[in-house]
């Protein structure tokens, strides 16, 4: 048993460690406060090959396995989580289900921008009525003279502002009385579609969220993406892989507040002391360092498995649900050990503990995660 990362893995590592470090650390704070989404950073990662990592060079990719895409996204939310979820995002849900279930030609045409960051990758599936019960999609999408038309509303769906397409989910059919689900691709220009950037979050300020309204948009047959009718499995799929980069996001935002809480404790005096020679500071930090490390070893094993072509479902929901709650514990410890700065917004701890909790809720609560987790041990 190996824990080494490859030569490969090492040099993404130790390339996006310096890139979160000089080119997206520095304006963190001035996003977090203004909303402004990072596109210059995006273009620098276009132009590093970044933005195909995971997907074939024939597409525009690089190639890359998943543990090395994991990697990407967790030096990311280190420096900045709204970058972090943004990278995740067009990966794992915006390009993974076109790569996945789309047709040579889809791939071609959808992909292909996506992997040379032409186009950001967005999913539609999360609805008013249909959060973590997916399956209670109420968009249509009527099928008649080779095209779809497609009614309904999407929620908090990230990055669709910057997409220039996106697979939608909706029902196409029903049979004795269950909904028939499929994916569908619809640009982001067709008649009709209307995207919605108005949100106002706790957290991941400079994250793209949004709403997307859909009156009678008309798309071609050919846009069906993968089978008809598999759409509910497919978006399951797709959720797996999702889970990891949520998990990526998590350790990547917990490392950061522990590192914060680590140097300030070794600076602040307190009764003639550092902070970090008391005993009761050292335990905290000690139970940091461990969840951190457990929960970076439950995401690599999970896209281990992944690349292995093996089950990883059971271990995607480990990783997300572990590394997604150690974050907010550790961002609350890390404030704790701030004292009275850590409430202070220039000490950015705080924002750690506001961009995490996202993470128990997005792509599956936690709760939903423990129902995962008990099916897949035979519960």
């Amino acid at each position: 048993m190996n824990f080494d990362l490859t030569q490969e893995q090492q040099m993404v590592k130790k390339l996006m460690k310096d890139f979160a470090n000089n080119e997206v650390a520095p304006g963190a704070i001035d996003r977090d406060r203004t909303g402004e989404f990072p596109v210059e950073i995006f273009k620098k990662l276009s132009a590093m090959g970044m933005m195909g990592l995971p997907f074939p060079e024939k597409y525009g990719g690089a190639g890359a396995d998943t543990t090395s895409f994991a990697i990407v996204t967790e030096e990311l939310s280190r420096a900045c989580a709204s970058t972090g979820i943004t990278y995740s995002a067009h990966i794992s849900l915006g390009g993974a289900p076109l790569h996945l279930f789309g047709t040579e030609e889809q791939k071609e045409r959808y992909l292909t921008p996506i992997c040379t960051g032409e186009s950001f990758g967005a999913f539609g599936l999360t609805e008013p009525n249909a959060g973590s019960d997916a399956g209670g999609t109420e968009t249509t999408a009527v099928l008649e003279d080779g095209n779809f038309t497609i009614n309904g509303s999407k929620v908090y769906i990230t990055n669709a502002s910057y997409a220039k397409h996106l697979a939608i989910t909706a029902i196409t059919g029903r049979s004795e009385g269950k909904k028939e689900i499929s994916a569908i691709i619809v640009p982001t220009v067709t008649e009709g579609f209307t995207i919605i950037d108005n949100y106002e979050k706790m957290g991941l300020h400079a994250s793209n969220t949004t709403e997307l309204v859909l009156d009678q948009v008309i798309v071609p047959e050919e846009n069906l993406l993968g089978e008809r009718g598999k759409g509910f499995q497919q978006f399951l799929v797709t959720l797996d892989g999702g889970r990891i980069g949520i998990g990526a996001m998590a350790v990547g935002i917990a490392q950061a507040a522990y590192e914060r809480a680590l140097s300030y404790s070794k600076e602040r005096k307190q009764f003639g002391r550092t902070l970090s020679s008391f005993q009761s500071t050292q335990f905290k930090l000690a139970d940091m360092a461990l969840k951190i490390e457990l929960a970076r070893m439950m995401v690599y094993k999970a896209a281990w498995l992944k690349d292995q072509g093996r089950n990883f479902t059971k271990e995607a929901s480990m990783c997300k649900l572990y590394a997604s709650e150690i974050a907010m514990q550790i961002s609350n410890e890390a404030i704790q050990i701030h004292g009275g700065y850590g409430y202070m917004r220039e000490y950015e701890v705080e924002r750690y503990l506001r961009d995490a909790k996202l993470l128990e809720i997005g792509e599956g609560t936690s709760e939903v995660q423990r129902m995962v987790i008990a099916r897949q041990i035979g519960c």
